[in-house]
């Protein structure tokens, strides 16, 4: 059981978004008949190894955050504080190039699930879509197509802090946006092949 806590904790860490419980039985299922042939994970042990894994992050600076049925990883409310100060701090700093990178992407397509951004830049982006999105330069909202996934959008702030009206008055819009296009059914096709 200790196991399937620790690949709880890894899961939600990656992630770095709230998952429903049905979700992570399903990725758990998958995985373990896929390692040990070994049948479905039920409910019942996710919900177990859940509450461990709670009780095993209480006194530190994680926590397991519950809205629903789901769940994700956040700081611990006594470390507010600091998390604030660093929150400014970083509000107050300039954009990495991976963070410009990520939101030109989400700028050009304007509506894209995080796998397509990660697909497009070759490495994870999390971290720095919650990075945009604390700041207020990007909106997160569920996919329409997809109620499972989120897709990013620039926010009216960031639109506006750019002078900008609409889209498509950035900079060679329908070039890059066709560009962007073309990646994105790259991963969609990859991805049926795949199942």
């Amino acid at each position: 059981m200790s196991n399937l806590q620790n690949k709880i904790e890894a899961i939600l860490f990656w992630k770095g978004e709230p998952m429903s419980r049905k979700r992570l039985a399903e990725i758990l299922s998958s995985s373990a008949k896929a390692s040990d042939g070994q049948g479905r994970i039920g409910q019942l042990e996710i919900n177990e190894a859940i509450e461990k894994l709670k009780e095993n992050l209480k006194n530190r600076g994680i926590v397991l955050i519950e809205k629903d049925d789901e769940i994700t990883l956040g700081t611990a409310p006594e470390l507010s504080p600091l998390i604030e100060k660093l929150q400014k701090e970083e509000l107050n700093k300039e954009l990495s190039k991976a963070s410009l990178e990520t939101l030109s992407i989400i700028l050009y397509k304007n509506g894209i699930s995080r796998s397509e951004i990660d697909y497009i830049r070759g490495v994870n982006s999390s971290f720095i879509l919650r990075a945009l999105s604390v700041r207020g330069l990007v909106e997160r909202e569920t996919d329409p197509k997809d109620n499972r996934r989120y897709i990013y959008k620039p926010s009216f702030e960031l639109m506006s802090y750019m002078g900008i009206k609409s889209l498509e008055e950035l900079p060679d819009w329908a070039e890059v946006n066709g560009s962007i296009e073309i990646a994105a059914k790259n991963l969609e096709e990859e991805s049926k092949e795949e199942n």
